[in-house]
């Protein structure tokens, strides 16, 4: 019954951000999120900040006790590129009283959508962020939070949904980025934690795996990754025809804008091109609607499912370089997963886990009984805080490897 009630709250708040989200953004805030004709500097450059806010209802009635700053930093593309990447950094104004100084959280979100109107740094500040209230958390616990938009949400371009290489490179930016503002800057030497759950647990995944040789700098200690899409070939049939039919075209979108060699228009036909096209207009409450239920069939030139596209090799190629669970994190990790999840299959989600473990990653791999994708994510948000507090307070990792 409590986990129903909790569910319930985020339909409600996460229909609440459909009418916020659809309000015209003002000329200054478009100007914000668009970058510079050359993008100069290293990856985690501040490229601009503001000042922003941090509403945990859209009435804008509970306001975060916090410094709240809008930012565009620089990062890194999946194909080498240098991207303007927006974001939110949030400090507590209470002062950090536990061990050490103060932790950072580099804060991956889930699915916001496809339109630039869904950014988070936009939904925080209306209010509108159904992870709002994991953030709260952490900033009650003392941690400072940065949250990336990630690659085209926001700015100019495609969201690069559900890409390892991209997503997990804007999370450690970011991190950096936090290091490099001119105010509420953190310590580089301050203990980052990485965080995600969801698209947020691919990004946060892929920002572990790639810390070691993307930002060594990143002061990471421990990270935490729920309902990670590790493998998009598993994920994929699992959404076509269901509820959440909208992220395989969010996905089909993202893989056509970062590898436009594949020819994925050519592949289908004009009906399955405007469904990409309006697919990516959208935002998490209007896209799942328009799209519930619709298979992908009707959308190709030859009548297959897009599904059957991801062995031709040179889209088979692409999608094993997205694979997660090759790369080993160099910190202690916590992979949360229902087995009850009705969008990411819970058995890829194990087996990601195991890969981590044979590669000689310490991994606390805790599996739950909670219903549906949204209950897993309510289910993992304590452990996940549990498991940051133990790293804090300097308790040793343990890991469940060999034991699922």
């Amino acid at each position: 019954m409590r986990i129903r009630h909790v569910v319930t709250g985020a339909i409600a708040v996460a229909l609440a951000s459909i009418t916020l989200s659809a309000v015209p953004a003002s000329a200054a805030e478009t100007d914000f999120y668009t970058p510079p004709s050359t993008i100069a500097g290293q990856p985690g450059d501040v490229i601009k900040a503001e000042s922003s806010s941090f509403y945990l209802d859209p009435l804008k009635a509970l306001k975060a006790d916090a410094r709240v700053q809008r930012l565009m930093y620089v990062s890194t593309s999946a194909r080498g590129s240098k991207s303007a990447v927006t974001g939110t950094m949030i400090t507590p104004r209470s002062p950090w009283v536990g061990k050490g100084e103060r932790p950072l959280v580099s804060y991956a979100v889930g699915t916001q959508g496809m339109a630039d109107r869904c950014a988070p740094s936009r939904q925080l500040a209306a209010g509108s962020e159904y992870e709002g209230l994991f953030i709260k958390g952490l900033l009650l616990r003392g941690y400072a939070v940065v949250v990336t938009d990630y690659e085209g949400l926001g700015t100019p371009g495609t969201h690069a949904y559900v890409n390892r290489i991209a997503l997990g490179r804007n999370v450690l930016d970011a991190a950096r980025a936090a290091t490099r503002l001119e105010t509420d800057r953190v310590s580089k030497t301050a203990p980052v934690f990485i965080a995600g759950y969801s698209e947020g647990g691919n990004a946060s995944a892929g920002a572990l795996e790639q810390h070691r040789s993307y930002a060594p700098d990143v002061n990471v200690k421990a990270g935490y990754a729920g309902a990670v899409p590790a493998d998009l070939t598993k994920v994929a049939p699992n959404l076509d025809g269901s509820l959440y039919a909208a992220f395989l075209l969010y996905s089909v979108k993202a893989l056509d804008a970062s590898y436009p060699e594949l020819g994925i228009p050519s592949l289908l036909n004009p009906a399955g091109n405007a469904a990409l096209a309006k697919a990516d207009g959208t935002c998490l409450l209007d896209g799942l609607p328009a799209f519930a239920f619709k298979t992908s069939a009707p959308l190709t030139a030859d009548g297959s499912p897009v599904t059957a596209f991801l062995s031709r090799p040179d889209i088979a190629a692409v999608l094993e370089s997205l694979r997660l669970g090759k790369g080993t994190p160099d910190v202690p990790v916590l992979v949360a997963h229902t087995t009850l999840d009705d969008v990411v299959p819970f058995a890829q989600g194990r087996d990601f886990a195991r890969s981590w473990c044979r590669n000689g990653a310490k991994v606390s791999f805790q599996p739950s009984l909670a219903p549906t994708h949204v209950g897993g994510a309510v289910s993992s948000f304590p452990k996940a805080f549990a498991f940051f507090e133990a790293r804090v307070a300097g308790l040793p990792a343990t890991s469940s490897c060999g034991l699922f």
